[in-house]
């Protein structure tokens, strides 16, 4: 017989606030919008270049039916933090989540919506390796409530691909996607630039191949050299900035005119098709973070709280023992709050309306004035009627823009 569970009413005991260096409380009049975050920490192989929380699968392979035990009591254990609010999205992140079964992920669909309460119209994104998946796998996420995909594509080009250290091929690459926009009405192509020897022609002959195609979104990175990954350890030979600045115009220019609107720092969409979930992100919303390494934030009465999970899947499942899932829990005090905001709605290309501050914050505009009026200044920012948005100096600049904002 299973053992029973019982799932708390009441929330585990909260962390102090701590509101030092401002003279302003946090006081929220309403929940933002709830997204559900699943971290699916396992890949076939760690890319070189990935800062991200991925484990290379050993030769025992995944213990899939206990991680997923443990991501439902994960779940479970948070719901008195939710009770009564809509979750609006869910994004499976990873790692490779389309390493999952499919019969697994319908078993995991099916305990989160009979544990929160999921809008009928929630958008459930899944991120997919093309080399994991085939279009019988596609059509069985399908069935089992995924409605949006996520492709890591990267480049259709076989050296950039071997370069990367990715498992697929220019062949899978196209197959893939071939086989998402069969069975999904949302598609998400990632594509990445200034790779190791890539010239202007290559990169745009990768946009072609992807607009060739036809998916609903498309996302373009600047490939970075991040801390404590194998191209930290050993830099490859990359496009210098000026070549680099030159793709990254070729990008924006090439998926304009292909009537994709550039509405985030990395994100391209037609018309109405633009991630809702991400969105969510970026207008300071609230998010739920379930799994190994997953990130959340709540907002209550009492404040804005961030959580983590323990990064290592052994130290995750370990925690389904104790119940004691959340590794980190602290406040975002209010003199943090102007950059926590700021460092994702700057990133909204069409910018934000002035009230979004206080809704999502619960503080005053004026508390974030002093970094406003700098970034005014120095040509960063632009107001127009009630709308804040980054100009193009701003957003190509954005890292000098949200410094201003940094708590003294």
């Amino acid at each position: 017989m299973p053992e029973a569970r019982i799932i708390p009413i009441t929330p585990k005991a909260s962390p102090k606030r701590a509101n030092a260096g401002s003279p302003w409380t946090p006081r929220l009049t309403a929940s933002p919008p709830l997204s559900l975050y699943v971290h699916y920490p396992w890949c076939v192989k760690k890319c070189p270049y990935c800062d991200f929380n991925s484990h290379a699968v050993r030769d025992e392979g995944i213990p899939e039916a206990a991680y997923i035990e443990a991501l439902v009591a994960d779940l479970e254990s948070t719901l008195p933090q939710i009770w009564g609010r809509r979750v609006h999205s869910i994004f499976f992140g990873g790692g490779t989540p389309s390493l999952i079964s499919p019969d697994g992920l319908d078993e995991l669909l099916t305990a989160i919506r009979m544990r929160v309460q999921l809008d009928p119209q929630a958008e459930i994104t899944l991120e997919a390796n093309p080399g994991t998946v085939d279009a019988g796998r596609f059509r069985a996420f399908r069935q089992a409530g995924v409605n949006r995909l996520s492709v890591g594509i990267q480049s259709f080009n076989e050296a950039h691909l071997q370069a990367l250290g990715r498992i697929h091929g220019r062949t899978d690459a196209i197959a893939a996607a071939e086989a998402a926009l069969t069975h999904f009405e949302a598609v998400n192509l990632d594509l990445m630039y200034a790779l190791p020897g890539q010239s202007l022609a290559e990169a745009d002959a990768d946009l072609a191949t992807a607009l060739a195609l036809g998916p609903q979104h498309l996302s373009c990175y600047h490939l970075t050299l991040e801390p404590n990954t194998a191209f930290a350890a050993n830099p490859p030979d990359v496009p210098d900035p000026d070549a680099s600045a030159d793709m990254q115009d070729l990008v924006e220019s090439r998926l304009g005119a292909a009537g994709y609107g550039h509405y985030e720092t990395s994100a391209f969409a037609q018309p109405n098709r633009e991630c809702r979930h991400n969105l969510n992100y970026w207008t300071f919303g609230d998010y739920l973070g379930i799994g190994a390494g997953a990130h959340g934030k709540l907002s209550s009465h009492e404040g804005i709280l961030r959580e983590a999970r323990p990064k290592h899947p052994a130290a995750y499942l370990a925690a389904r023992q104790t119940g004691e899932f959340a590794q980190e829990r602290r406040w975002i005090g209010a003199a943090e709050l102007p950059f926590e905001f700021m460092m994702n709605a700057l990133r909204l290309n069409k910018g934000f309306p002035r009230r979004l501050f206080a809704e999502r914050t619960g503080l005053p505009f004026e508390a974030a004035e002093a970094g406003l009026l700098e970034a005014m200044k120095q040509g960063f920012i632009e107001i127009d009627n009630e709308t804040l948005r980054p100009t193009i100096r701003g957003r190509h600049f954005l890292n000098e823009l949200l410094m201003l904002f940094l708590a003294a």
